[in-house]
């Protein structure tokens, strides 16, 4: 009971001290000139402010609007961009596709079902490197020519695999079966040529020609040119020459005519043998190796004192 009523007699005392304190500050007295400060942003900062929020929303609508464009334009997927695909074995791309930079990959190919064309306005440059760096191969296809710069350039066949044309430094190999020219001029070779056989296509003529120089054909073994169904014709402007340095020169024939031998002059003393026809002669040789035909007689009509054989 006394406790209680301590507690009360205290709080009366409390509450009587905090009214007193409040007392004397509302008596206090005031400054006169006292001024009063807004808290807030008022005026054109006000103004200010609100236009930079609308001008932020309004870029932001823009970007968004732009973002939005722009992945509606390139065909944005979650496999690629467009053409562009990204697959597990690399990136495929699919119609036409320009690169405006040098593109470094390892492996190029096409559809199964189409084929891989590559096409620029100047020319197309293919590159090899070794793993320093160097250059090692260069193709390049121009409008003017296709250049290969390389050590060694092959053409081998799509079935077996076979070379077809090599070339290098030291020799260049052709391995087909046939080597075909369909040139009006022919092939023209700038220095000797060796090959085992010349034929020409059936039905077709074999020609060789030197238009302004000599040709030659030489073989350790000898030279055989053989006409099985035709003519074998030698012409030339001025001599033709057969030699044999050893052996000897055989003419093998049913016939074996000479045209347009000089006819040496015979005088007999017979008068039915000038007002007669001469239809027989016999042939004559110079001292110096030249044919000639004087009119048969009954004996020989050669004579080394002719004039063909002095004048030759």
């Amino acid at each position: 009971m006394d406790r209680s009523t301590n507690l009360d007699i205290e709080e009366l005392k409390m509450t009587r001290e905090q009214y007193i304190l409040a007392t004397q500050q509302n008596n206090l007295p005031r400054a006169e000139n006292a001024q009063l400060y807004p808290v807030g942003i008022y005026g054109w900062r006000k103004r200010c402010l609100y236009f930079f929020v609308l001008l932020l929303l309004v870029t932001m609508i823009v970007n968004l609007a732009m973002t939005i464009w722009i992945l509606k334009v390139m065909n944005f997927t979650v496999d690629g961009m467009g053409n562009l695909r990204v697959t597990k074995k690399g990136i495929r791309l699919e119609g036409i596709s320009e690169f405006l930079l040098p593109l470094y990959v390892k492996e190029i190919h096409s559809r199964k079902d189409s084929p891989l064309v590559l096409q620029s306005d100047r020319n197309v440059t293919v590159n090899a490197r070794n793993h320093m760096g160097q250059l090692t191969g260069q193709l390049t296809v121009g409008a003017d020519a296709v250049e290969a710069q390389c050590k060694r350039f092959e053409v081998r066949a799509s079935e077996d695999g076979r070379v077809l044309f090599s070339a290098d430094e030291d020799e260049i190999t052709i391995g087909a079966e046939k080597l075909k020219v369909t040139g009006t001029e022919g092939a023209v070779f700038g220095h000797s040529v060796e090959t085992p056989h010349i034929r020409a296509e059936p039905s077709q003529d074999l020609r060789l020609e030197s238009p302004t120089r000599s040709l030659i054909m030489e073989a350790p073994r000898g030279v055989q040119v053989s006409a099985a169904a035709g003519d074998f014709k030698a012409t030339c402007r001025k001599e033709l020459h057969l030699q044999s340095t050893e052996g000897e020169i055989f003419l093998n024939a049913d016939k074996i005519r000479l045209g347009n031998l000089p006819t040496g002059s015979f005088s007999s003393s017979s008068p039915s043998s000038s007002s007669s026809r001469q239809t027989v002669y016999e042939l004559c040789v110079c001292p110096n190796g030249k044919l000639y035909l004087s009119p048969a007689g009954v004996g020989s009509t050669c004579q080394s004192s002719s004039n063909i054989c002095l004048w030759s």
